[in-house]
């Protein structure tokens, strides 16, 4: 007699539910607007890290994946839906951290927070071409 788990089946059988063109189009939208965001902080006037978080593209797909997140629920998408929004969030939790210690420092902190700051913006750029090239191979992410 078999005692494996029930919802594991479920779980995989969920995971692999075909996801309707347009979500897949909505997605690559998404991840569009992350990169021209990422693009502005690179050839712009801003930092990296500043466009991400603070630029309207990044803030409008933020918006789109909450918009369409249950539509993508059951799907190979969910887990890129979840990878983009954990990005924004992420990146803007390490960011706050890194702000509050240059404020708890008096300024002094700038000296050493920078260096976060860049990795952070790398992070990012890492994270929006994972997910795209994953997304472009048709797979989920955390695989």
């Amino acid at each position: 007699m078999s005692f494996e788990p029930v919802h594991k089946n479920v779980v995989a059988e969920r995971e692999t539910e075909r996801a309707p063109d347009s979500l897949v189009t909505w997605t690559q939208v998404v991840y569009a607007l992350h990169a021209f965001g990422l693009l502005t902080g690179i050839i712009g006037t801003a930092t990296v890290v500043g466009a991400f978080l603070t630029g309207w593209p990044s803030i409008i797909a933020v918006i789109l994946n909450y918009l369409k997140r249950s539509e993508a629920r059951g799907t190979w998408l969910e887990s890129h839906f979840r990878w983009q929004i954990r990005t924004f969030w992420f990146g803007l939790l390490w960011v706050s951290l890194c702000v509050l210690f240059i404020i708890a420092t008096f300024g002094i902190g700038i000296l050493i927070a920078w260096l976060p700051m860049v990795l952070v913006g790398l992070w990012f750029v890492y994270r929006v071409v994972r997910g795209w090239l994953a997304l472009g191979g048709s797979r989920r992410m955390y695989e």
